[in-house]
């Protein structure tokens, strides 16, 4: 039951997330309600795929499709309300992300993976559907920038696991992680932390 509230509440973020990217690009309804569907179950349906878990979620469940759109759609008629889009924006889609991490964690969970693909699953359920948002939006993703948010995913899927393999029951672990992880990416936000960037010198052109 926890987890199915936790996966409408992630489905809701997503959607809305997506739909403010898609305003933010002047899209119309139609395209917003499609990057937010993309949004909210991108992540998902790719884990699912590779997990050869069939069918999937919303195939099985076609009423996520419903959800999604009219998520989408308030987002669509409320934003205009907002004062503050990118901060909505961003706290909606960390709400997503760590929630889908623990979610998809909990699928390959189920499915006997191994601990550290439950793990990656986590992350791939967590980054992938604001990759494919990002993506139809013609932007550079946010997982793909110095900023910390795949590495979110994987720290809030590893606490996750090694909170239940050390005796912790089900809904705390999953209540630990979910704000742990939420603050790590607020925090990462707040104070621009990243990850180190390579580069390297090439010789100009003659």
């Amino acid at each position: 039951m926890l987890l199915q509230v936790i996966y409408l509440v992630a489905i809701t973020a997503e959607a809305a997330s997506g739909a403010i990217m898609g305003m933010r690009r002047r899209m119309d309804l139609f395209g917003v309600c499609v990057v937010g569907t993309v949004t909210a179950l991108g992540g998902g349906s790719i884990r699912d795929v590779l997990l050869g878990h069939y069918p999937l979620g919303w195939v099985a469940h076609p009423e996520y499709l419903f959800f999604t759109v009219g998520a989408a759609l308030a987002a669509a008629l409320l934003v205009r309300y907002m004062h503050r889009v990118r901060m909505a924006f961003l706290l909606l889609d960390a709400l997503g992300l760590v929630a889908f991490a623990v979610i998809g964690c909990d699928v390959a969970a189920a499915a006997g993976a191994h601990p550290a693909i439950v793990v990656l699953m986590g992350m791939v359920t967590g980054i992938c559907g604001g990759l494919l948002r990002d993506i139809l939006c013609n932007q550079v993703p946010l997982v793909l920038r110095r900023d910390l948010y795949a590495s979110v995913a994987l720290a809030t899927g590893t606490l996750y696991v090694l909170l239940q393999r050390y005796g912790i029951g089900h809904d705390q672990a999953t209540a630990v992680a979910l704000v742990a992880g939420f603050l790590f990416r607020m925090v990462a936000i707040r104070w621009s932390l990243t990850l180190p960037v390579f580069t390297t010198r090439t010789p100009p052109e003659h």
